[in-house]
């Protein structure tokens, strides 16, 4: 048995991974920082279906959160850490860069860059083969935002998972021969709950005839490409990105 973390499992993208990811063997933590029934709902689908799966709260954007999340994982999940899935993030209100203050971007840094990198960190130390660990996976889900900017809307939301494209092509070097992969996706026009805390929950249906396929995104295709890069069939790729945007 192998164990996964995966942060902001709670829905989504996160949830979706989960699930996939438990039904192809790993025992998974289900990270999640406000609703526990979501995460407890991940959880028992997993259960039932015949997989392991714990559900651990921790708010990944305060390093006490990140420590707590590894040290709870491997209590409840006493088996090697070989992945971790940096899916967390959040975005706020629709809004231009002249409008936003500057509490508004600690938030978005905090819980979408400096959560990540101590997530990352955290995992290096524990799978890097120069650690006595055996090697492993990280997957960082980032935004088709990071190239487009998101003008007008998520400009801090962009930048933050600019910032994450960033972490992938530098540790992806950093720890290329301790045994650790480190890749990303960058998925768009997904249907998830985080476009309601953007204050826009049908932004895919208003923007799905500018997508060259004509259609949203499904979490679950997205969890396809992670479990892929998490796997040994990607295991001579390191600093790769999967687009997954509909041809976007």
């Amino acid at each position: 048995m192998k164990t996964l973390i995966i942060t902001g499992a709670g829905r989504g993208i996160g949830a979706a991974t989960a699930r996939l990811c438990a039904a192809h063997g790993f025992a998974v933590a289900v990270n999640y920082h406000r609703n526990a029934e979501a995460a407890d709902a991940v959880v028992s689908a997993i259960r039932a279906a015949g997989g392991i799966a714990e559900a651990i709260c921790a708010d990944i954007s305060d390093e006490a959160g990140v420590l707590h999340l590894f040290a709870e994982t491997a209590r409840l999940l006493p088996w090697p850490l070989v992945g971790l899935v940096n899916n967390a993030g959040i975005l706020e209100t629709q809004m231009r860069l002249a409008d936003m203050d500057a509490g508004r971007l600690e938030r978005i840094f905090r819980a979408n860059v400096i959560g990540q990198f101590l997530c990352a960190r955290e995992a290096v130390k524990r799978m890097s083969t120069s650690s006595g660990g055996s090697g492993g996976a990280i997957v960082n889900v980032s935004s088709l935002a990071a190239k487009t900017g998101a003008p007008n809307e998520y400009l801090d939301y962009a930048a933050s998972k600019a910032a994450l494209d960033a972490l992938t092509t530098g540790l992806s070097k950093e720890v290329a021969a301790e045994g650790i992969r480190v890749n990303s996706v960058r998925p768009a026009f997904i249907y998830t709950d985080i476009h309601a805390d953007g204050g826009e929950p049908g932004r895919v249906d208003r923007i799905k005839d500018s997508i060259p396929m004509a259609r949203g995104g499904q979490p679950e295709e997205v969890a396809e490409a992670i479990l892929w890069l998490l796997s040994d069939k990607a295991s001579y790729a390191t600093g790769t990105f999967i687009d997954l945007a509909g041809g976007k």
